[in-house]
């Protein structure tokens, strides 16, 4: 579980370099990312819930047929 968790920040981190990033889903999943495995999470004002591998969130979205995912780094607003 640890492994996976490392994995995925690895991976989020690698796409994510500006603070908030567009990929679509294959792009992770081909690195070996998982969405099941999170350390936290964060529901913003519409309701949308973004899981989180420390300090690198993501959000799955589908547009047009397409799963990509939003990515964000933690902000301290995001503080509950």
């Amino acid at each position: 579980m640890d492994e996976q968790l490392k994995l995925n920040r690895r991976i989020l981190s690698k796409f994510n370099k500006a603070g908030k990033a567009v990929v679509r889903k294959e792009n992770l999943e081909a690195e070996g990312f998982n969405p099941n495995f999170f350390t936290n999470y964060w529901k913003n004002r519409k309701g949308e819930v973004y899981l989180f591998c420390y300090e690198f969130g993501f959000l799955k979205k589908t547009e047009n047929g397409r799963s990509k995912y939003i990515l964000v780094t933690w902000q301290d607003y995001m503080k509950k």
